[in-house]
């Protein structure tokens, strides 16, 4: 493993966002896909709100909304990160609604290829 810093961005928003007609997370993880980033994850919340929300969003089967919280998680050294995150900062400004971007730096023990 190089000796490089790693990080992990990580965007939370919802999973009906939109950048032009394709869903946020959707857009996201081919971008990163394309630029060559290491990996991306998106998780559907089960509940949850953020800070414009008026309301709580959750799961529940009897409920018709399919409106719920994601989590875009996405791996890769610092710097590739910090490129990526400028390529996609503006799509996220123009939203029309909220999201929350973080960034922290991660440990990576082990990253193993698996075969093809």
């Amino acid at each position: 493993m190089e000796n490089s810093e790693n990080s992990i961005l990580k965007i939370y928003a919802s999973s009906t966002d939109k950048i032009g007609s394709k869903l946020l997370y959707e857009h996201i993880v081919y971008l990163a896909k394309e630029r060559g980033i290491s990996g991306v994850t998106v998780y559907r919340g089960i509940m949850g709100y953020g800070s414009s929300s008026s309301h709580i969003s959750s799961s529940r089967f009897w409920e018709l909304t399919e409106k719920l919280p994601v989590m875009i998680e996405i791996i890769d050294r610092t710097e590739m990160l910090e490129l990526f995150y400028h390529l996609i900062e503006p799509d996220l400004v123009k939203m029309p609604k909220g999201c929350l971007v973080s960034m922290e730096p991660v440990l990576i023990k082990l990253q193993k290829q698996g075969g093809k």
